[in-house]
């Protein structure tokens, strides 16, 4: 009702005489009063959130428009104390402070991920070592998780410029330009989840594959197929519902064009966790896995790594229905935002912060960096002698096997 009402004051106040009158366009933050001449009486409709028939008078003076004849109250039905709700004074207050604050939850958590997450591509870029197809994957779907906070704080800015009103139809527009983008943002978040778990399957169950020719095929893939259902669903939405920001849901097979390849990919990687979950256990049994623990636990610590890389949890919200009641309409709101705004921060910390490979570069580059600032200054050609000495044991600790390149652990 705030933007409808405002829509029509600003319709009413572009509306101008075609005579000289004393009773100009009159906007009384209900109903709009079209010029009129002196002596007339001009009757209009109660406003369409009254649900109500009746309608309101007002005569037009010499001395320019005079009182409703008859309030809105008792021409309308309406009784100000009780039905104001769609005003926020009543019942709706709360509803707006619930969203105010899950508004704030969600904000802070894609800012933690976004922070997050741009550390952690910062890290793989700068250590020569991070270089190789797993962690490329991994930037990308990083990029996908930066891209989705990007595109939910410029959306925010634009619905949100007052707390007390949406602005749904202020930017038509930009506001649908930046929710596809939004929603492509999240198909390639389960595109490069996926590709995360056909590589990490592909890796456990072929003994060689070409690594350069998959990621090529993994950025065509995982970029260019949500491109193309973001298009069909933008297509669907101009022509069959243009309302608003598009975020309304009226006809439910245009929401089923996101769902169908979301399910899809959460399908595809639920068999890709199963295949890879039955080659953990076969390598459990084997006889000597007793004695082993430290593979056990690097099997089991995988395991862990997979279930939160493929968003397993996103299966619970896929299934639910699209018109719900109201109180679980907001614990499914929370608890999805809740995960989603931190599930960038999440998959920084598991794949980047609590890797060791990352550790590992990280320690031996403080060693050395420490090692260079309590060394004493020496004369060029002796410290280039000691280099020179040195470097046999700099080549031997870089070509020793990296037996953790597999899982990434």
């Amino acid at each position: 009702p705030h933007v409808n009402l405002i829509k029509e004051e600003e319709k009413c106040l572009l509306l101008k005489p075609d005579f000289a009158t004393n009773c100009s366009a009159l906007w009384d933050h209900l109903n709009c009063w079209p010029p009129s001449v002196p002596g007339q009486t001009v009757s209009q409709p109660c406003p369409d959130f009254f649900n109500s028939d009746g309608k309101v008078e007002r005569n037009c003076t010499v001395q320019g428009w005079t009182d409703l004849l008859v309030p809105h109250e008792e021409a309308c039905g309406y009784n100000f104390n009780k039905t104001l709700a769609f005003l926020g004074e009543v019942s709706a207050s709360e509803t707006h402070m619930y969203f105010s604050y899950v508004k704030t939850m969600y904000t802070v958590g894609y800012a933690l991920s976004l922070i997050s997450l741009t550390i952690a591509i910062t890290i793989f870029c700068l250590f020569r070592k991070l270089h190789c197809t797993r962690n490329y994957i991994h930037i990308q779907l990083f990029l996908s998780f930066i891209l989705r906070a990007i595109f939910i704080f410029i959306r925010d800015s634009m619905l949100f410029t007052n707390e007390e009103l949406y602005h749904c139809d202020y930017y038509p527009v930009a506001c649908k330009v930046v929710l596809m983008f939004s929603n492509y943002s999240i198909l390639a978040n389960y595109s490069w989840l996926l590709s995360e778990g056909h590589y990490l399957f592909t890796l456990i169950t072929r003994s060689f594959f070409s690594l350069k020719k998959h990621l090529v095929w993994y950025i065509i893939l995982s970029w260019g197929v949500p491109l193309l259902t973001i298009f069909c669903w933008g297509t669907a939405k101009y022509f069959c519902e243009d309302e608003g920001c598009w975020e309304t849901r009226r006809h439910e097979w245009i929401w089923w064009i996101l769902r169908v390849p979301v399910l899809l990919t959460i399908t595809m990687n639920v068999i890709f966790f199963l295949g890879i979950l039955r080659i953990i256990v076969n390598k459990l049994r084997m006889p000597d896995a007793q004695r082993n623990e430290l593979k056990q636990y690097k099997l089991i610590k995988s395991t862990f790594f997979l279930v939160a890389l493929f968003g397993l949890q996103y299966i619970v919200f896929a299934f639910l229905p699209v018109s719900v009641s109201s109180l679980m309409f907001k614990i499914w709101t929370f608890a999805e935002l809740a995960l989603s705004s931190t599930q960038g921060f999440v998959v920084a910390v598991l794949y980047c912060f609590l890797n060791g490979e990352v550790q590992h570069e990280i320690q031996r580059r403080w060693r050395r960096w420490r090692m260079t600032r309590l060394l004493p200054s020496r004369p060029r050609q002796y410290r280039g002698s000691i280099s020179q000495s040195g470097s046999p044991l700099t080549q031997v600790s870089m070509i020793q096997p990296n037996t953790k390149h597999g899982l990434g652990l």
